[in-house]
């Protein structure tokens, strides 16, 4: 009878449409079907259809949009829920098409969360990623430290830097031959003549060598010498680069730009990950507020959200992320006790003489200090550090 809520079955659920069907009348010869359909972020459409072998009149309670049967709905989006709200009535006679008197209710749907960041998604994976580069290894259960000057500037600085930094128990060498500035005036890097210094320096030390590449046609050249190819954070949505490495089967480390959102970094990922390419490290390196004591935000919370959400490692930039040499120490620490998958970090023989980035870099007896507190740190929280 009209007023009476009707006994629905579930006859598909997937990441972009539920269906569901319920009789409407007992003898099975009336059969409501709504399909319920994902048509973009924030979005549901709603197609009613009914089927009537009794050849009666009928009613029944149905949900009907203030459009029409079949106009979408806007929600919002609340974690994986959207939530939304349409109409209900329960004197809806699809023979003579009577308005009905429509009744506010609200509607809930969950769909499984494969939309937006399939790939990277642990509802694909769900064990971690671990990526490897030579003796570097990041997740797993074990930190994997970075370190390194901004900018490459001379042999005798990156070889010494290399040594210094293995020595205190870093396993990836950072190092700039290409150095896209703010200014054009600014040190631009050695270029092709800074990626032969950093192989030298791989010869020396045996640390894997993370290197930034800044152009869809540099990523061959850049390949030759470098373990782990890196998007820097003014490329996060360079989408014909991040195309280009994830042609490459070379890991790659992408930072967060300055102000994106972490779904944006997500989908950036997704560029490289649909390449082929799965050895992708993710980057917290800072991020653009109000705020002007650091150059900028470091928001910790993104590691565990991001660790919830991805099977990849998250690296966290705490050079960039402060800005001052002396926020460095204490926000590795955090960065461990948080969960961070690995570190990289901006260390220079003398800081004051660097070619860039000088103020927030540590020099050698920083680093070390960094080092013993990290490992403190890890130990507490059962990891390794290295």
């Amino acid at each position: 009878p009209p007023g009476e809520d009707l006994n629905w079955t579930l006859e598909k659920a997937d990441a972009q449409e539920v269906v569901i069907s319920a009789p409407a009348h007992p003898d099975g010869s009336i059969v409501v079907r709504r399909t319920f359909r994902l048509a973009g972020d924030y979005l549901i459409s709603l197609d009613q259809t009914v089927e009537n072998r009794s050849g009666a009149p009928f009613a029944l309670p149905a949900y009907a949009l203030a459009g029409g049967v079949g106009a979408p709905v806007h929600l919002r989006k609340d974690e994986e829920t959207y939530v939304g709200t349409g109409w209900f009535t329960t004197d809806l006679s699809y023979t003579t098409h009577k308005l009905p008197e429509f009744l506010p209710s609200s509607f809930l749907f969950l769909f499984p969360q494969q939309g937006k960041d399939k790939v990277a998604s642990r509802e694909v994976r769900a064990e971690p990623t671990v990526v490897q580069a030579r003796s570097l290894v990041v997740g797993g259960g074990r930190v994997g430290v970075i370190a390194g000057p901004c900018s490459v500037e001379s042999r005798d600085q990156i070889v010494e830097t290399a040594r210094a930094v293995r020595d205190a128990g870093a396993t990836g060498l950072r190092g700039g031959a290409f150095k896209p500035r703010t200014s054009p005036y600014s040190f631009q890097g050695l270029k092709e003549r800074g990626l032969e210094l950093l192989a030298e320096a791989r010869e020396a030390t045996g640390l894997a060598i993370v290197t930034e590449v800044v152009a869809p046609e540099d990523v061959a050249l850049v390949g030759r010498y470098a373990d782990v190819l890196q998007v820097g954070a003014r490329n996060m949505q360079n989408y014909r680069l991040l195309e280009a490495v994830g042609r490459t089967r070379l890991p790659v480390l992408l930072k967060r730009g300055p102000a994106a959102t972490v779904e944006e970094l997500l989908l950036a990922a997704e560029y490289i990950l649909d390449g082929g390419n799965h050895a992708v490290m993710l980057c917290e390196r800072g991020i653009r507020t109000f705020e002007s004591h650091t150059r900028f935000t470091l928001p910790l919370a993104t590691v565990p959200w991001l660790q919830a959400r991805t099977h990849l490692p998250v690296v966290v930039d705490p050079s960039h992320g402060t800005g001052h040499a002396a926020l460095v120490e204490p926000m590795a620490a955090a960065s461990v006790a948080a969960g961070a998958d690995g570190l990289i970090v901006e260390v220079h023989p003398d800081p004051a003489k660097a070619a860039s980035d000088g103020a927030q870099t540590l020099d050698v007896a920083g680093f070390r200090r960094m080092m013993e507190v990290c490992r403190r740190v890890a130990a507490a929280v059962g990891r390794e550090i290295g």
